[in-house]
């Protein structure tokens, strides 16, 4: 994988450290990460997953954004109250770093589709708020 111009720029500040470099940001480039919970914390880890540069970032979230969200769901605003938070979380992402891949699951995280979901990332962050999906996460 060769970066274009653009890229370089992007993510100059990462690839002059000297634990990154160039190597490092193909890695991040070539990772995909699932983000279980699109609140307090997937939010946040959303954007900065986007801002560095990781290849492929899927956020499963069953919820809509809420008023009470707005003050700690960073990623959100009032434009986005009664909507999906998967949708609306890929959508400002996609603002950030249009050249990455990016996937909403809107839907809750059960037994039924957490094999299916999981298969495709290299990691599973759990921003859940909720014992069950901690717990079917490790599972998983």
């Amino acid at each position: 994988m060769k970066f274009t111009k653009k890229q370089i720029e992007r993510y100059s500040r990462q690839i002059i450290l000297k634990k990154v470099g160039t190597l490092g940001q193909k890695k991040l480039s070539k990772s995909s990460v699932l983000i279980v919970g699109a609140g307090g914390l997937g939010s946040p880890i959303a954007i900065y997953l986007a801002a560095i540069g990781v290849g492929n970032i899927g956020i499963i979230d069953k919820d809509n954004v809420e008023m009470s969200n707005l003050s700690r769901q960073i990623i959100f605003n009032t434009s986005d109250i009664n909507k999906s938070k998967s949708l609306s979380a890929i959508k400002k992402i996609k603002k950030l770093n249009p050249n990455i891949k990016l996937k909403s699951f809107n839907k809750k995280l059960s037994e039924k589709n957490v094999n299916e979901i999981v298969k495709s990332y290299n990691l599973i962050l759990d921003g859940s708020d909720n014992f069950r999906t901690r717990f079917l996460i490790n599972d998983s």
